[in-house]
């Protein structure tokens, strides 16, 4: 009975200074920026669940389960547009078919910077990132290299006199994502 009571004590003291929010998926937005020799291309993807751990106002952990198959092109309308996001969940990149998310945990948070694994295509690399924090709401950029993840079309590291057919390997995010 003792030890029950004591177990108790310590799983309301846990619970009280660490705190999972789920994330609003409805209000978290992640911009997406790919460029090339020729030009740049930007638009939105959503998120598909998750959660952070906070306490003390500064994230301790979690994880954001992205949803590949809202990629959305902003900066193109009609049947470019549709190319665009059907070439962007194809084979050469995302391949959305067989990898219908991505998913993002955090590992560890200093300062202002996020420690995490990025997993796109089944594949995993570790990513550093700033970020601010402000009520409940977090906000940065995140930078990957596409590559790491297997998408290797039209990169200057893997296909050489490319010219201006060449696609940059850095795909830069921002995201804001809004805790319940």
């Amino acid at each position: 009975m003792k030890m029950t009571k004591i177990v108790l004590g310590l799983v309301t003291l846990v619970s009280l200074s660490a705190n999972a929010a789920k994330i609003n998926q409805e209000k978290s937005v992640f911009g997406w920026l790919g460029t090339k020799v020729t030009g740049k291309h930007i638009g939105t993807v959503n998120v598909k669940s998750g959660n952070v751990v906070v306490e003390d106002k500064k994230i301790k952990s979690g994880t954001v389960v992205i949803d590949l198959k809202t990629i959305n092109t902003t900066d193109l309308t009609g049947e470019w547009k549709k190319k665009l996001e059907n070439h962007l969940m194809a084979d050469d990149f995302f391949n959305v078919k067989k990898y219908p998310t991505a998913t993002l945990e955090i590992k560890k948070v200093y300062a202002k910077t996020i420690m995490a694994d990025l997993t796109i295509k089944g594949n995993t690399s570790q990513v550093e990132f700033p970020y601010t924090m402000k009520d409940n709401k977090i906000m940065g950029t995140l930078t990957f290299d596409r590559t790491k993840f297997g998408m290797r079309y039209k990169s200057g590291n893997y296909f050489k006199d490319l010219g201006d057919k060449l696609i940059n390997n850095e795909v830069k995010i921002d995201y804001n994502i809004v805790l319940m």
